[in-house]
């Protein structure tokens, strides 16, 4: 399969791929899988809003004439379910750990089944009166979230075709546009350029953008990136908000319901520590930043907890070689209730891990494909966010395939140490969490057994004290 994924030529790869899947026609169905009816539906859910004309997906997916063509293409991707590669691109692994997520792409066993059948059964089209109103989609980069409260624009640049990837800065922006301070619910990142996006492309991964990563800030004080980072560790300094690091393919970030982030109005964007790479063409482009607000009076009941989760030492990947772990701990030192899980490798990333031990348990929480092309943000949904206690010891284990089964490694015969480059290597939860105070801990908990009507002989994930006030007397008296 390696040299089809990596042809320059987008016909040549589907011609390729879709040879593999000239199979033998029909199972016997008692009822048949038709397009309209089975399948046209999925794809509104989880495909069209990239897979639609002018979109940033590859083809066009919203009718049956453009569909049936490509349906060995659709069952071999969506058969892919948590691997490098699947679409759509959610790679939450669905046989392990917590399952409620906000905002979840992803097939179920059974809309897979219906897919494979129906590619292999002669993609039958069905009755049109079957057919779900069809979806209609803005020309350009669209906002997955709705249309933003607030966009601010970065400054535009331009990429060469054939030229290095590149690290630095981007000129600092002030935020215009804003009479009074806000929390933000959530912030979402697109990439507008001038590639033309049925044009083709030299490169099959990532021809439609060049930006890779960016972090940033938005401050009122002074602006240079280094005065920043340290006051990234400095408590009590509230002059900067950090966000979420924006990479290639990443969704939205929702904000914790109380736990908004604070975007003041005389603040200036600090874009640092970008990464650009060629797509193949002279491209120019500038990152738009959406963010939509709490009502105003709202104020946060929690505070982001602050801490890593990750190793950048002693990073060591050997060439050929496949199954290599990594690890790193942590030690919670406040009451945390983990919003999302966000693993950051780099190419030969193949998978990562979050578990959590407490007392005598190890319980893994999430286990999470990733594909270096489509850095996903998993966000838990309110009744699944991990709570844990101070003193919980986190884990993350990353799985590292450094040979020719992951397309995504240019030379399988390098060793990887740790680094920025694509090259080289990083191995990160970039997740979010917030602290909780003791009473807020306990209320946390009794709203999750409220929720789920939770009785002594269940188990909730990721919530090793969810249930000891069903099996043992609390003592009131004691501070923590």
């Amino acid at each position: 399969m390696r040299h089809i994924l990596i042809a320059n030529s987008k016909a040549k790869w589907l011609v390729g791929v879709l040879g593999i899947f000239a199979l033998p026609a029909a199972f016997a169905q008692a009822d048949e899988v038709t397009f309209h009816r089975d399948i046209e539906p999925i794809l509104q859910r989880s495909c069209q809003s990239c897979h639609h004309a002018g979109g940033v997906g590859p083809m066009s997916l919203t009718t049956y004439e453009e569909v049936a063509p490509y349906a060995g293409l659709i069952e071999y991707k969506t058969g892919l379910r948590d691997r490098a590669g699947a679409m759509p691109p959610w790679y939450m692994e669905k046989r392990i750990g917590i399952q409620g997520f906000k905002d979840d792409p992803s097939l179920s066993d059974e809309e897979i089944a219906a897919i494979s059948t129906w590619a292999r059964s002669g993609t039958p089209k069905g009755n049109a009166s079957d057919a779900p109103e069809p979806l209609v989609f803005e020309a350009g980069a669209t906002w997955k979230l709705g249309q933003p409260d607030l966009i601010i624009s970065s400054e535009p640049v331009t990429k060469l075709a054939g030229t290095p990837d590149w690290w630095g800065e981007l000129p600092s922006v002030a935020i215009t546009g804003m009479t009074e301070d806000r929390y933000v619910k959530s912030v979402e990142i697109i990439e507008v350029n001038d590639v033309d996006p049925t044009a083709e492309t030299e490169t099959v991964i990532g021809g439609l953008y060049i930006f890779h990563h960016m972090a940033w800030s938005t401050t009122i004080a002074d602006p240079d990136p280094e005065k920043l980072l340290l006051s990234a560790f400095t408590s009590g300094d509230d002059s900067t908000t950090f966000w979420p690091v924006h990479e290639v393919g990443r969704n939205a970030d929702i904000f914790d319901e109380d736990a908004g982030r604070m975007l003041k109005k005389d603040s200036t964007f600090v874009v640092n520590s970008v990464h650009l790479h060629s797509n193949g063409r002279d491209t120019t482009s500038h990152l738009e930043f959406g963010f939509t607000f709490h009502p105003i009076g709202y104020e946060p009941k929690y505070e982001t907890a602050r801490y890593s989760l990750g190793n950048g030492v002693d990073i060591s990947i050997g060439g050929n070689e496949k199954d290599q772990e990594l690890h790193a701990y942590t030690v919670l030192q406040d009451h945390t209730k983990i919003i999302t899980f966000e693993p950051h490798l780099h190419a030969p990333g193949e998978r990562m891990c979050l578990e959590a031990i407490w007392g005598y348990s190890k319980e893994v929480l999430s286990c999470v494909g990733y594909d270096h092309n489509w850095v996903r943000g998993y966000a838990y949904d309110e009744n699944s966010a991990p709570l844990l206690p101070k003193g919980t010891i986190l884990r993350i284990v990353g799985y590292m395939n450094n040979t020719e089964t992951n397309n995504n490694v240019p030379d399988t015969r390098n060793w990887q140490g740790s680094g920025n480059r694509s090259v080289t290597n990083m191995f990160i939860d970039l997740g979010m969490r917030v602290k909780l105070t003791t009473d807020q801990f306990f209320a946390e908990m009794e709203n999750r057994r409220e929720a789920l009507n939770l009785g002594p002989n269940d188990h909730v994930i990721g919530c090793p004290l969810c249930l000891a006030p069903l099996v043992g007397v609390a003592d009131s008296g004691s501070s923590e």
